[in-house]
């Protein structure tokens, strides 16, 4: 049998560690990453290896060579450019003509290979993915079989509330050779991307194998300290580490250690390791070859790499060091440092805790270092969230972030656009939109600055000019302290996932694009741009049908640049608006709940006491509308959901609204009435406003006020629903309170419980295995059927340790009821 070992990688997380080494050469106690899996093949006999090479693959060949050292024969198999993990394979076809196994050369596992190989045989297999059970399978490609082991379902690297099981993708694969022509050859090319789901649809033997041991991809900071402190309490089985001379400590040949030194295990020391006097050491701890720790040091739960000098008296704790470094005396290091390649440390130096220091730094003597010396390293793991990238001002978020991260998607555009920037009126994104703009250009983008607009005029402005994408930058809704900076493509709507990772990547590699001279981005002012919204705007409504009803309505503004807008629209539609908090006041950016529901009673009662038409309360944004009937009374926003999509049926005829599985299946009922469809998607905002560009779609909406009216744009946009209502009820000459008194009764009920993040992907595996047979929906979460009309959605949360369970009964004491039973089901699945 022969396996193949991919070993292109770079490791760019694992960055400053991988700068001038590749992510397979770097060590993991006494040997690299790839050494132990060399190591792993040989244990069960597998002798013929072919080597797969992209990124510095000088490094990996030198230390190889032809595979004497381990009495292996090792091929390889260089890529000019990558060709994706499939592609990579693919590379090297010439070699593998019988059945051979895949493995990472970065990831530590001591797996029985055999057994693997074995389960394929019995299967009959062409291919099988090796699977193990994880507690955060957000990182990983989770893959779902049935009971005999077939693969019914790959999700690659899933939000939490698409994880539907804990059991994810170790990039292990069995494989026979016929399914090397499946693969393109130079193209990229994945395994669980494209080849697999290209199996699953041929109804190719393709099976999954659940596995025993230990498996850790490598694949940050954290996870490699993790693997190191595993491999040195024995919970992986690696080659003996060295001699153990008791206590858990195992050395090489030459290791010094001075009697009055202290060593609590596990403790692996490299060869020739010196340890001097009063030295205290508490592990798991490697201190690898020809390194020295001077006298009265402590060192506690750190990695040292080759020949670096611990100066006397210094202080490490949960440190990384990397080679050839010196520490000078007195040195202090907190938890989470990580110092690269070559690095002088000045005497009484003090790093604090998560600051990565780029390879060949000297830092002064007696400063005190807080933030990271680069040129790049963050503390986030991640930009993105649910609501684009998002922190405390002045904490999180600095002018310096903010101009950094302006640079870094400046470098995923072409040189030479244009991207529109927007803000709310608060201090706090106006600093940060004018650091922004400031890395933009630096990346040869130019800046068109469309000052202070709600937010649908910014996507609008976007969607209508030359500009390649957008930011927006506003306080977040729900704390004064946090500020949101969200980024959207040429359409207006947010950056794919894709797209997010790319700007990602940039921004931790700090792989900017400088730009010449010549070549620097402009910056000015959009001109007409409320002017251009208008003008679209007035041209999808029914402008005559709104002006002959002459509305009386109550408007809202909420202190937000909606003022800016929508009171001219208003005003030529000659509707009669009664505006309440029509001026700008940066203080009411965010406010509790407690604020925006006595604003919302006010709002309805002034409506109810002037019997008006409508009253109407934009969020700060001017995306949601929040509504209240001519009698006064508010509309939940399930209820105005309904309503709007009886309306526009009835005044746009049939075709399909889009909305989000939580929301009642009273909507697929009324749809029947017009002949009409209803499309379901995930519950978040950006997957609802891709579906709204789907052919036949008429409106779309998330019930929590956010609607879509894709003939004007496909972005939430609070004033063009508004305006869309009053043309319905003008159109249909009816008021809102009798369409809201047709609609038929529906109780949903809505409720929380708390889960650890570790157990969440095991409650959503337990869920799935458990209601396989009541043909569950996993559109988002897993979402059980009772009847047409009786239903439970347990969603995870993606930015809480929580599920939330949704329920649909009929009555609102039975959905209630069912909700509480969820819960109990949720809490009884992570004991």
């Amino acid at each position: 049998m022969k396996a193949v070992v991919m070993a292109g990688g770079e490791g760019s997380r694992l960055r400053p560690l991988t700068i001038g080494r590749p992510k397979p050469m770097v060590p993991v106690a006494n040997k690299p990453i790839i050494a132990h899996i060399l190591d792993l093949l040989k244990r069960h006999d597998i002798t013929e290896v072919v080597v797969t090479l992209q990124y510095m693959a000088e490094t990996i060949q030198d230390f190889l060579g032809s595979g004497q050292q381990w009495d292996m024969n090792i091929h390889y198999s260089v890529e000019e450019v990558p060709l994706g993990t499939a592609g990579s394979v693919k590379n090297a076809q010439q070699y593998l003509d019988e059945t051979f196994i895949i493995i990472s050369g970065d990831a530590l596992t001591d797996f029985d290979l055999q057994a693997i190989l074995n389960y394929h045989r019995q299967k009959r297999a062409l291919a099988t993915i090796t699977l193990y059970r994880v507690p955060n399978p957000l990182e990983y490609g989770v893959v779902i079989t049935d009971e005999e082991g077939h693969i019914r379902q790959f999700l690659e690297k899933p939000s939490w509330s698409e994880v539907i099981s804990d059991t994810v993708n170790t990039g292990i694969y069995v494989l026979e050779p016929e399914v090397l022509d499946y693969i393109p050859a130079g193209q990229a090319f994945d395994f669980s991307k494209d080849l697999f789901p290209v199996m699953l649809e041929r109804n190719d033997p393709l099976f999954g194998y659940i596995a025993d041991g230990y498996w850790c991809d490598i694949g940050n900071i954290p996870e490699y300290m993790r693997a190191t402190a595993d491999l040195l309490s024995g919970r992986v089985k690696v080659e003996p580490l060295g001699e153990h001379i008791g206590g858990d400590i195992w050395v090489e040949p030459g290791v010094e250690i001075a009697p009055d030194a202290k060593l609590y295990g596990p403790i692996y020391l490299g060869q020739e390791v010196k340890i001097k006097g009063g030295v205290t050491i508490h592990g798991p701890t490697v201190i690898r070859d020809y390194s020295i720790v001077d006298n009265r040091a402590h060192i506690d739960r750190c990695i040292i790499w080759r020949n670096s000098y611990i100066g006397e008296a210094c202080e490490l704790r949960g440190t990384i060091v990397g080679r050839q470094c010196n520490l000078h005396t007195r040195v202090m290091t907190f938890e989470g440092v990580v110092i690269g390649d070559r690095t002088i440390v000045g005497h009484n130096a003090v790093i604090h805790a998560n600051v990565k220091i780029w390879p060949e730094k000297e830092i002064e003597a007696g400063v005190n270092v807080y933030s990271s010396l680069i040129w790049g390293a963050q503390s986030r793991r991640t930009l993105f969230g649910r609501f684009g990238v998002t922190g405390m001002v002045n904490i999180d978020l600095t002018p310096e972030f903010a101009a950094k991260l302006g640079a870094a998607f400046g470098a995923t555009l072409p040189k030479g656009s244009t991207v529109t920037i927007n803000r709310d009126p608060h201090r706090s994104p106006r600093m940060l939109k004018r650091a922004t703009i400031s890395g933009l250009p630096s990346a040869g983008i130019n800046v068109l600055d469309l000052r202070t607009m709600p937010i649908p005029v910014a996507c609008y402005y976007t969607r209508t000019s030359d500009a390649v994408g957008g930011v927006h930058l506003r306080v977040s809704p729900f704390d004064q302290r946090v500020v949101d900076i969200r980024f959207m493509d040429k359409d207006g709507l947010n950056l794919s996932k894709s797209v997010e990772r790319n700007i990602e990547r940039v921004f931790f590699r700090e792989d900017f694009r400088r730009v010449y001279l010549d070549d620097i981005g402009t910056i000015s002012y959009a001109p007409g741009v409320a002017e251009r919204y208008i003008e679209g705007f007035l041209k999808v409504v029914n402008m005559p049908a709104i002006r002959e009803r002459r509305f009386r309505i109550v408007c809202d503004y909420a202190y937000s640049p909606v003022t800016y807008v929508m009171p001219n629209i208003l005003n030529q539609l000659h509707v009669d608006t009664v505006p309440l908090n029509a001026h700008i006041d940066e203080t009411k950016m965010a406010i509790g709940q407690d604020e925006f529901e006595k604003a919302l009673w006010e709002m309805a009662l002034i409506t109810g006491a002037l019997n008006a038409d409508l009253g109407v309360r934009f969020d700060v944004g001017g995306e949601k509308l929040f509504i209240a009937d001519n009698r006064g009374k508010i509309l939940p926003n399930s209820v105005a959901l309904a309503a709007m999509a009886v309306l526009a049926w009835e005044t746009m005829g049939p075709g399909v609204i889009v909305v989000p599985v939580h929301q009642s299946y009273i909507l697929e009922r009324l749809a029947t009435r017009y002949e009409a469809s209803v499309r379901r998607t995930k519950t978040d905002l950006p997957t609802l406003t891709r579906a709204a560009l789907e052919e036949g779609v008429i409106m779309a909406g998330d019930g929590t006020g956010n609607f879509i009216f894709p003939a004007f744009q496909p972005a939430a946009d609070g004033m063009m629903a508004a305006a869309k209502l009053l043309e319905f009820l003008a159109v249909q000459k009816t008021s809102l309170s009798r369409v809201v008194d047709s609609l038929p009764a529906f109780h949903i009920a809505h409720g929380r419980v708390e889960c650890p993040w570790e157990m969440k992907g095991t409650v959503m595996r337990k869920l799935n295995e458990q209601y396989k047979d009541y043909g569950a929906d996993m559109t988002d979460g897993i979402k059980i059927y009772f009847s047409e009309e009786q239903w439970v959605l347990v969603l995870p949360d993606p930015d809480t340790p929580e599920f939330h369970i949704y329920a649909e009964a009929n009555s609102m004491e039975n959905a209630r009821e069912l909700v509480h039973k969820y819960e109990r089901i949720i809490a009884s699945l992570q004991e």
